[in-house]
């Protein structure tokens, strides 16, 4: 875990902590009270699902419950709250009855100290996920926004019109790009990426490995790159994408977990 995390309390403004996301470049924050105990964690997906057209709106509304993790927690277990609260990443508390906040655990901190077993897959492409929505450079970033909403995606790929991958535009890339609105406008009071396109905010290259790649190729591709997720390709063509939670998932495979 990683100690002295940034947090946030419950009756900040949804407009400061974005801005903390966006300066830190952040997927999540800790919500603790004035004694410093946890309450919960605010995520970019949160932060996304704004709809009210009011400025003052507080974090009290959007608070996403957390899994109780504890420093003494054996990793996995801590892999497997992690995966089925759907979070990538929980704040960690001193104990069951004393929940002061003592760190953050994300699943990429797990990825650097968890191995494959040997009942995990044998590669990415006995676990990619092969339904992949894209987006086209010329898409408009609200209407990338809706469906990220909608399938409840942290990134989706880009590809041209001719089906060449290109990039990829995530939560972090729309939220640093001021475009995480409350109500119909972004941070700069212009509407919500209405005419603003995915080409302007999208990461740039899209990392892909084959599909014979090991699930620790893998892994370490993600951690080298400081990137959630990675397409699956063979020439060109895109095939799927894994991200961090299915690589998570892979290694705790065969334990009983």
């Amino acid at each position: 875990m990683s100690k002295d995390p940034i947090s946030i309390r419950e009756d900040d403004y949804m407009t400061h902590a974005r801005q903390i996301l966006r300066d830190n470049f952040l997927r999540g924050l800790p919500v603790v009270d004035e004694g410093n105990r946890v309450l919960g964690i605010l995520t970019d997906q949160d932060i996304l699902n704004i709809r009210s057209s009011k400025s003052n709106v507080t974090v009290r509304g959007y608070i996403s419950e957390s899994p109780l993790i504890t420093p003494e927690m054996d990793i996995r277990k801590a892999a497997r709250l992690l995966i089925d609260a759907k979070q990538p990443l929980s704040p960690v508390v001193i104990s069951p009855s004393d929940r002061t906040i003592a760190g953050i655990l994300s699943n990429a901190d797990l990825l650097r100290h968890i191995q494959p077993t040997k009942g995990s897959p044998r590669n990415v492409g006995e676990i990619m996920t092969t339904k992949v929505e894209t987006a086209f450079p010329d898409d408009s970033i609200s209407r990338i926004w809706e469906n990220m909403l909608q399938w409840d995606y942290t990134g989706i790929p880009v590809v041209s019109h001719k089906k060449e991958t290109m990039g990829i535009v995530t939560r972090l890339d729309i939220i640093k790009a001021g475009y995480a609105r409350i109500g119909t406008t972004n941070m700069h009071g212009r509407s919500s990426g209405g005419s603003m396109k995915v080409e302007k905010v999208m990461s740039t290259p899209l990392y892909s490995v084959p599909p014979a790649t090991s699930i620790s190729e893998a892994i370490g591709e993600l951690l080298r790159n400081d990137i959630g997720r990675i397409s699956v390709t063979n020439g060109g063509e895109l095939l799927g994408i894994v991200d961090r939670h299915d690589l998570l998932k892979a290694c705790l495979e065969g334990t009983g977990l």
